[in-house]
């Protein structure tokens, strides 16, 4: 596969409150490691360090985080993993209203973008209307939608 992976839309200024939040989060962490272990010299400075570079992997896999498309499929970086579904794959490119089951109760969390598969199976593609990069943007979702679902066709032509 191709490397000329692209983001179909710029990253929502939410992640860097995300980064930031988590900053705060793990600064927290390791203070209470310290105090709670009771840690000096080379302890402070292994937790500290051991915690910084974990902020730092997070951040990259933050600002990473996303669909991509080329000329030969979709990629979708997610936090954890990231997959690679070629054209042929992709059966379908759909808008999906998700919701959560809490006990008795429906609740809708938005729209997002799924991908369906020639053999029945969806893939779920990061992208949200709620999420960080579109809750300011609706019109940015559409697009994004869009432009994923119109190099799908493309493709199949």
């Amino acid at each position: 596969m191709g490397e000329n992976w692209i983001r179909p839309y710029p990253p929502g200024t939410g992640r860097w409150l995300v980064i930031g939040w988590e900053a705060a989060a793990l600064a927290f962490l390791t203070w209470a490691t310290v105090q709670h272990f009771d840690l000096i010299g080379h302890g402070v400075r292994a937790v500290a360090g051991l915690v910084a570079a974990l902020w730092v992997i997070g951040t990259w896999r933050i600002l990473q985080h996303g669909v991509y498309v080329s000329a030969d499929g979709v990629l979708i970086r997610g936090l954890m993993r990231s997959r690679v579904l070629r054209w042929r794959e992709i059966a379908g490119v759909h808008l999906h209203r998700a919701t959560h089951r809490v006990g008795p109760w429906k609740i809708e969390s938005g729209m997002t973008v799924l991908i369906e598969r020639h053999d029945g199976a969806t893939v779920n593609t990061e992208l949200w209307a709620q999420g960080v990069d579109f809750h300011s943007r609706p019109k940015l979702f559409r697009a994004v939608y869009q432009e994923i679902r119109n190099r799908h066709l493309a493709s199949a032509r």
